[in-house]
């Protein structure tokens, strides 16, 4: 069997060789042979004794509990086949690589290196440096050899997959878990099975069959509780009941109760409940006469509905005849000493009383008013478990103590003696980092790289602030603008130099005690300088920012960030080498509607903005979730207190050589985001990105950072990073014709060499992501998305026609592309490449003057593989980091 395997394996391998010569007349026959060959290619040898292996399974019958639920019972991972056909190719591949594995040759290599471990030790025992380099070396050796004896070696590991096997026993088992769950789900009656599909090369699929039958749903409702206050306690609170008449059955819903119950009793000093105390008894399910109730008009619904009465007891403590509630004892907090102090200064600071508390400073200068907000138990109150949760969120989001911990150390007569132990992070913090950046252009490739250095400090003034400088310095290589034959480069030497300051206040810096309504809330006050210089060849620009900004976080999920003042001083100028050749080509396209140029005058920007965000994803969590982000902006808020004729004085807008502009604008965008987990490894994600800049300042334009723009690599990724739109708009006019495009010679691609801003932004994505295999220290993933979107100019500026945003026109002008794309997950970090090719490109249509109209928007199929980079769709790759939403 296995000889007759292998000689078939090399024949279809010479087939499919012969057939690539014929593959314009016989590709559907080689397709299915190639098929057929990859799913022989399971040696069946390497199986077990009449084993199957398992490939599939599924969930038939159900009509209200969704599959995916159902499916997560069954603890078995079916091998996977490439597109859903029966080829398992990477157990095909952990078979190959089994063929050329020994384990007990692995076993020995691992028992030999491990002695040889052990003996060097025992050399170099008294010796612990040489030792400790011992150790780190054998190590490293030692850990691989390990994961080849247990898990393979690296085919088999990394590539491969191994078999997974189908049990009779197991497929019962899970029958079982599927009609459990429909139990507690309220489908009492419900009835599970499964059946075989036998497929060729001893391969088997599991479809398991579900009869769900008729529901119960919740009647009556009776609370029985012994101890009158928690009775009353509980009775107060039924508007926030999981449980409701007329609901459908539901463990989880009951077990939801209780926690909800326990909850709120511990919020009210009962320390020592337990949801142990919460019995469910008298699950009635009798139908009790509901036909006649039906036939009454007594009762909605219809004959068959079956009912269930549940009963919620809250019993007392053995032996007491009532639930005991706590109080606050003592509090107090220690805060580690600081051991660079002389003693006689850490004596001298160690103890303060402040509301009750008690705070053991340990010589650090520490605001204990601030302390004071963030501990949220008082001596006397009663305790309350929201406040213990949210005490120990407080002070670890201070992002200034290693450790925080909170006990209570002593229950005598019901007070609960609190202490509250910190340990503070270093107060002086430096780090670097660094990285290189390629930019690939045409068939080479321009190195360059970037450092930065990050220096912190803690505490700055006694109040738990945290002063922040970052100075980041880099080199890299950049497209060029200038596209005149005076200058024959494409790419320029990009010299950027940076500098941050900024002092983060663990509360709202706000007169009067409105400050403390966002105690809880996580609140942060940044006030922030920073300055930006780059010098290209082209031109040289420079940026002057300061900022003060308000954050809270009222929960894990969401987030709130005002800007109360955002001024920005821009400056720009052209003398660099190739600076006048450049500033020409800006005045030509100014000419023909393009903002750009705006962006390299003198400015000053202020602006107030509101930010809102809700996100439910987690990382490293493949679940359900959703990701919203909305921000309103209004620039130049204040300089509406002012007339024209007065801010034209003072800025001098007009002037283009020495004025200052300034703009007026509001600035609206809302970026939404969709998870759906497909199994354990693969997911649908969806984004929709909207936004709309509204100018009404006497230029009629915003900043140009604030304008919005389409393409890239977070974007639409076919299309080059801010390339694409506005509208129709041609990319780049011709020279010699501004109303044609601009076409690379030799080709019949459009020239890309400008970024095209736009006041208006529609874009989506659709993606599919999923894991493809294990490499190293990464896992591989692959993904296959569609992206489309655009960017316009609103009516009144001064833009190209077919740029304009028009109801009766926007439709056919949103661009279209697709492609595929890898990313290597390495946990921490996740390096992306995405590889895109156009589907409708709407600036596709014009007049050409000699070949007349032309219309090629539907551009998919002029893309060809033997033209990835010189054919008029040629395939636009993108680097990023993380995913791309």
């Amino acid at each position: 069997m296995r000889n007759r395997y292998d000689t078939g394996c090399r024949v279809s391998d010479w087939f499919a060789g012969y057939t690539s010569y014929t593959i314009h007349h016989t590709s559907r026959l080689s397709l299915l042979f190639l098929v057929i060959s990859l799913s022989g290619c399971l040696s069946s040898s390497q199986l077990r004794n009449n084993g199957y292996i398992l490939t599939s399974h599924s969930v038939r019958g159900n009509k209200t509990i969704p599959d995916e639920n159902l499916i997560s019972l069954v603890p078995q991972k079916p091998n996977r086949r490439l597109l859903g056909l029966p080829i398992t190719t990477q157990l095909w591949l952990y078979q190959w690589g089994a063929r050329r594995y020994n384990r007990e040759a692995a076993i020995r290599e691992l028992q030999a290196k491990t002695n040889e471990f052990e003996q060097q030790s025992q050399l170099i025992a008294d010796q612990p440096r040489e030792l400790k380099k011992l150790n780190r070396r054998y190590g490293r050796q030692l850990k691989r050899l390990r994961q080849k004896a247990e898990e393979g070696n690296w085919v088999m590991r990394n590539l491969g997959e191994p078999p997974s096997y189908f049990s009779e026993k197991d497929a019962q088992a899970n029958a079982l878990k599927m009609q459990k769950y429909l139990s507690d789900k309220g489908f009492f009656n419900a009835k599970t099975g499964y059946e075989l599909d036998t497929l060729r090369r001893r391969q088997i699929r599991v479809n398991y069959l579900v009869n769900e039958n008729a529901a119960f749903y919740l009647r009556n409702i009776v609370y029985e509780i012994a101890d009158p206050r928690v009775d009353s306690i509980v009775r107060q609170s039924f508007d926030k009941s999981r449980l409701h008449t007329g609901d459908r059955f539901d463990f989880d819903n009951m077990s939801g109760e209780k926690v909800r119950i326990e909850t709120l009793l511990r919020d009210q000093g009962y320390y020592a409940f337990s949801r142990q105390y919460i019995r469910a008894t008298d699950v009635d399910t009798v139908r009790r006469g509901n036909d006649r109730r039906f036939f009454n008009g007594l009762e909605p619904g219809d004959s068959l509905r079956r009912n269930v009465d549940v009963v919620l007891q809250i019993v007392n403590p053995p032996g007491q005849a009532a639930h005991p509630i706590y109080q606050i004892g003592d509090v107090e907090v220690r805060i580690s000493p600081d051991e660079t102090q002389p003693a006689a200064a850490r004596t001298s600071l160690d103890t303060i009383r402040r509301d009750g508390i008690t705070y053991l400073l340990g010589g650090r200068d520490i605001s204990t008013r601030l302390l004071s907000s963030k501990v949220l138990l008082r001596p006397g109150q009663l305790y309350n478990q929201t406040n213990y949760r949210d005490t120990q969120r407080q002070l670890f989001l201070l992002n200034q103590f290693k450790f925080v911990n909170l006990n209570f150390i002593d229950t005598t007569n019901r007070r609960l003696r609190t202490l509250i132990t910190a340990t503070p992070l270093d107060k002086y913090e430096a780090t670097a980092e660094g990285g290189v950046t390629v930019l690939y252009q045409g068939q080479g490739g321009y190195p360059g790289g970037f450092g930065s250095l990050i220096f912190r400090v803690r505490n700055l003034f006694g109040g738990l602030e945290t002063f922040e400088t970052t100075v980041r310095f880099g080199i890299e290589a950049q497209t060029g603008f200038v596209t005149s034959a005076n200058s024959n480069q494409d790419v320029y030497n990009s010299q950027e130099l940076g500098i941050i300051s900024s002092v983060t206040f663990p509360q709202i810096l706000f007169p009067g005690r409105a400050r403390f309504v966002f105690s809880r809330a996580n609140p942060r006050t940044q006030v922030s300088l920073s300055y930006n210089n780059t010098l290209r060849p082209d031109f040289r620009r420079s940026l002057l920012r300061a900022t003060m900004a308000y954050n809270w976080q009222p929960s894990p999920v969401k987030q709130f960030s005002f800007f109360i003042a955002d001024i920005n001083l821009i400056n720009a100028n052209f003398d660099t080498k190739l600076g006048p050749l450049f500033r020409a080509q800006l005045d030509s396209l100014g000419r023909l509607g393009n903002t750009i140029g705006l962006s390299f005058r003198r400015s000053f920007a202020s602006g107030i903005s509101f930010a809102y965000t809700y996100n439910t994803n987690t990382v490293g969590q493949n679940k359900r979730a959703n990701f919203l982000r909305t921000v309103v902006e209004s620039g130049g808020t204040t300089l509406n207190l002012f007339k024209d004729a007065q801010l034209s004085q003072f800025f001098n807008s007009k002037d283009t050589a020495s004025g200052l502009q300034y703009y007026k604008y509001i600035r609206v965008n809302a970026d939404f985001r969709h998870y759906v987990p497909l199994n354990a490894h693969t997911t649908l994600a969806f984004r929709l990105n909207t936004g709309l800049v509204y100018s009404y300042g006497s230029n009629r334009t915003a900043p140009y950072e604030k304008l919005f723009f389409a393409g890239g690599s977070n974007s639409l990724r076919a299309w080059l990073p801010r390339r694409l739109g506005p509208g129709a708009d041609y990319p780049q006019p011709s020279a010699s014709d501004p109303t044609q495009p601009a076409i690379k010679s030799g080709t019949d691609q459009f020239l890309y060499t400008f970024e095209k801003p736009g006041d208006m932004l529609i874009e989506g994505s659709a993606e599919l992501r999923g894991r493809l295999f294990r490499l190293g220290f990464a896992d591989i993933n692959g993904a296959a998305f569609i992206d489309f979107g655009n960017v316009w100019r609103l009516p009144y500026s001064n833009a190209n026609a077919r740029g304009i945003f028009r109801f009766d026109s926007f439709v056919p002008q949103i661009a279209v592309g697709t492609g595929v794309g890898l990313r290597f997950d390495f946990s921490f970090f996740i390096i992306r490449f995405d590889g895109g090719i156009k589907v409708w490109d709407p600036a596709r249509q014009y007049i050409d003057g000699d070949k007349g109209p032309v219309d090629k928007r539907f551009l998919l199929r002029e893309f060809s593989l033997g033209k990835l980079s010189s054919g008029p769709n040629p395939l636009i790759i993108n680097f990023g980091i993380g995913y791309p939403f």
